[in-house]
């Protein structure tokens, strides 16, 4: 008969094989680096296999503790799920705790967060926390309920489900192109004040656009997010592409261009694997699929091409 391991030792071993680092998943557990180094170490004696090579650079899984990775997994999956049946048949159905959310910023504040009011109303003791940023490492570090990425994440420890589909199209002010001329052709642009992201911070690959779809076109100006690039538009300063969502909807601006230049792209909803069968968890990710149905310029994937998150 092996070794009897204990649960909690078990996080302590995801946390660092997810962070490759003491101090985060230190920092993530709420306890001090010397007791997640005294329990993996406990962990790696009862085993008798080194779990990690230790090194100034992080904390690298070793064969072994690769092997042990989905198993740690289903025991994290097993101990949450019993945690929120119990709370969850206490409340007598009622939602509640914490769910944090992390998304893009075009789609969490003009389609996320104002699609959570019937939530809010039905469940008055749950708290959502709503983080927005449009970057690569978005969903670095793990410290999320629900994330909702433009990029395909890698399916290791978490669910992956593709969203929507979303079209963005080139905006400008009446004012602006009363000023400045409307430009015909994406030729003409290179004569227009262009808006865009920082190119320096950009590293979302699904928005490196300009040189692939407008090739010598430089933004003139940048802002790093798109809330900025709205309000630019509304402010008369130049043409920026904006997904139609938000562009259809800004008042006193049309579409530049037509379907000259219209851009395709997605949104992918991504969830932690011990946490798909939460009520909470649950909810919202039914909320969000109402949000995409309601919205008449996204397009909810064909259901036989994608993975269910629950």
């Amino acid at each position: 008969m092996g070794p009897v391991l204990a649960a909690d030792n078990m996080q302590f071993f995801l946390e660092v094989s997810r962070t490759g680092r003491v101090s985060d998943a230190a920092r993530r557990l709420r306890v001090d680096q010397t007791t997640v180094s005294r329990r993996i170490g406990r962990l790696e004696k009862d085993l008798g296999v080194r779990l990690f090579d230790r090194s100034a650079g992080g904390w690298r899984l070793t064969d072994a503790g690769q092997h042990l990775v989905p198993y740690a997994e289903t025991v994290e999956t097993t101990v949450v799920a019993a945690s929120g049946a119990v709370v969850e048949a206490q409340s007598g159905g009622a939602l509640s705790g914490t769910v944090r959310i992390l998304a893009p910023d075009g789609f969490g504040t003009y389609l996320l967060l104002p699609g959570l009011s019937s939530i809010m109303t039905r469940h008055p003791d749950l708290t959502l926390e709503v983080l927005t940023a449009t970057t690569h490492d978005l969903l670095t570090g793990r410290d999320f309920d629900i994330g909702i990425t433009l990029e395909e994440p890698s399916p290791r420890s978490v669910v992956v489900d593709k969203l929507a589909q979303y079209q963005l199209k080139l905006y400008a002010s009446h004012e602006y192109l009363e000023r400045r001329g409307t430009p015909e052709s994406a030729q003409d642009l290179h004569h227009h004040t262009f808006i865009w992201y920082i190119e320096d911070l950009l590293d979302v690959d699904p928005l490196q656009i300009l040189e692939r779809h407008l090739p010598g076109v430089r933004a003139r100006l940048q802002a790093n997010g798109i809330a900025g690039h709205r309000e630019a538009v509304l402010a008369g300063l130049g043409i920026a592409p904006l997904p139609t969502y938000i562009g259809e909807n800004l008042p006193g601006a049309t579409v530049v261009l037509g379907d000259e230049f219209v851009v395709e792209r997605g949104y992918w909803l991504v969830v932690p694997r011990e946490l798909v069968r939460m009520a909470r968890i649950a909810e919202i990710v039914d909320a969000l699929g109402r949000i995409v149905a309601d919205s008449p310029h996204l397009r909810a994937p064909r259901r036989d091409r994608v993975r269910r998150v629950h």
